[in-house]
């Protein structure tokens, strides 16, 4: 079973490239290769075993570059487990609660018989890009919630269901 995997993410201001990051380093502590990679970077998913990918959410909506990677790679990602995650909300509510995909998200897991989903909050600071990011962070809205303990807890999981799948196979 899959030892290979592909993280791959979309992002605005680089909070979940980070998150990424973390589930990268998790799968390879855990003992899987795992590569990381921008999802506007990725141009085959063949030779992963599996995919984690992660998207920033603007206004309700995955980032762009995910969105294109989901379209441009939906039937390889078809063929392989996948897990998907989501940042952004500015507030405690992800470490509170589960917060359910968004649409887009929702109808992508159906599509790809996705293994998981999971919100994790968001981080937006001084620097960010855009109009809208930038006025948040002036209006004291913005900070940093991501989580890492539950973030490494959950690519653990990933981890653990990948390496048993490699033990019974």
């Amino acid at each position: 079973m899959p030892t290979s995997v592909l993280v791959a993410y979309g992002t605005t201001n680089g909070s979940t490239a980070r998150i990424a990051e973390a589930v990268a380093e998790v799968l390879r502590k855990e003992g899987l290769t795992a590569d990381l990679l921008p999802a506007r970077s990725v141009v085959d998913v063949r030779p992963y075993g599996a995919v984690v990918l992660g998207s920033g959410l603007y206004i309700n909506r995955w980032h762009r570059d995910a969105r294109r990677f989901l379209r441009r790679h939906g039937r390889q990602l078809a063929e392989r487990p996948v897990w998907l995650f989501s940042s952004g909300p500015l507030d405690a509510s992800a470490s509170e609660r589960d917060i359910p995909p968004v649409r887009g998200v929702r109808r992508a897991m159906v599509r790809l018989d996705a293994r998981g989903h999971v919100t994790f909050g968001g981080c937006l600071e001084e620097g960010a890009k855009g109009r809208i990011a930038q006025s948040i962070v002036r209006n004291g809205k913005g900070g940093d919630f991501r989580d890492f303990g539950a973030i490494e807890e959950w690519a653990a999981r990933i981890a653990d269901e990948l390496m048993s799948a490699r033990e019974e196979g």
